[in-house]
Formats: structure tokens, C-alpha cells, sequence
């Protein structure tokens, strides 16, 4: 996701950068430069946003780590389905039912 998410922050300062046709009438133009410094400033306010709201950031914690368990689950059904050699057999109910969060 963070990947993604600095793809398009990277992507949009190139549109910036790249000359088009003029603008419509009674829009302003902002250049590169103005795009990064906005950037760098709304970076600065996410990285601020834990100690004014600590329990968004848990949340996204607590969100981020069921996302990596259930990947990880995934990967090993996945992964057993492909050892099976058919890779028509799926797990049992007692091993989707549950979610290990062991780490």
C-alpha cells in the first residue's frame, strides 16, 4: 500500500512538471515545486497525527497486523494446496475457522 501510495505522489509531481496546453480561465497553475513543498508539509502533519490522535495510529496498527495474519494464512493454504499436487483439495473448515496470531 505504501508503495502505491508514494507511485502516485511521484506520478503527480511528474504531471506537474510536464508542459500542457494553458490553463482555463480563472485557475491558477501550480508548479513542481509548490506540489513538493505542499507535500512535505502534509507529510509532516501525518507524522504529527499519532500524538494529537494516538488512537488512530493503534488502529492502524491493530489493522495492519490482521492484514499481515491473514496473508500469512493465505500463503500457507496456498501453499498446501499446491504441495497437494491437484490443487483441487481445500483446507478443512478447522483450519480456516481459525486465525493463528502467533508470530
Amino acid at each position: 500500500m505504501g508503495f502505491l501510495i508514494k507511485t502516485a505522489f511521484w506520478f503527480s509531481l511528474v504531471l506537474l512538471a510536464l508542459p500542457f496546453g494553458p490553463n482555463e480561465p480563472g485557475q491558477e497553475s501550480v508548479g513542481p515545486l509548490q506540489a513538493l513543498a505542499a507535500a512535505r508539509e502534509a507529510a509532516g502533519d501525518l507524522a504529527g497525527m499519532c500524538a494529537r490522535k494516538p488512537e488512530v495510529c493503534e488502529t492502524g496498527r491493530t489493522a495492519m497486523h490482521t492484514i499481515a495474519v491473514r496473508a500469512r494464512e493465505t500463503a500457507r493454504i496456498a501453499a498446501e494446496m499446491l504441495d497437494s499436487g491437484d490443487g483441487a483439495a481445500l483446507p478443512d473448515a478447522t483450519t480456516t475457522g481459525s486465525v493463528s496470531t502467533q508470530d
